[in-house]
């Protein structure tokens, strides 16, 4: 199992990937958008970045992350905005894998914290998160604007 930057070159798989994470997740985007995620995790602009996780040069899974500024710290913090592994995979570290390398590469870039969401009803993720960090005690709430 590798962990490495996201690459053009990966767009295909990384595509195949991407799209049973959007259909795990009810959604659906506008092609213009999935070009413009891609374009921006494979960019060299540090704010915002793609891991993949390559396992016999076939991609299993992504991690995609975006950094903030915080009004509570110094440091910027870095979200988690995207972890998908593909189901026949799972439960084989690549989740996990994959949040240590994002904290590791967030930690290199000075954040100091590390968070992520993820839908009430994952309850098979959430286990592994309740293993890596601590659950928030915040509530999310979303407005369209």
């Amino acid at each position: 199992m590798k962990i490495r930057p996201l690459s053009k070159s990966d767009y295909a798989q990384w595509r195949e990937l991407w799209d049973q994470y959007l259909v795990f997740y009810n959604h659906t985007l506008e092609e213009s958008q999935t070009q413009l995620t891609f374009e921006r995790l494979t960019a060299a602009n540090p704010d915002i970045h793609g891991l993949v996780v390559e396992v016999d040069s076939k991609l299993i899974g992504f991690a995609h992350s975006s950094f903030t500024h915080s009004t509570w710290s110094e440091n910027k913090e870095l979200c988690l905005e995207d972890l998908f592994v593909d189901p026949t995979h799972r439960g084989e570290g690549a989740g996990r894998a994959l949040i240590e390398a994002v904290a590791k590469f967030g930690g290199d870039l000075g954040a100091k914290k590390l968070f992520w969401q993820t839908h009430k009803d994952n309850e098979i993720a959430q286990k592994l998160y309740a293993s890596l960090a601590t659950k928030s005690e915040f509530v999310i709430y979303e407005k369209e604007i």
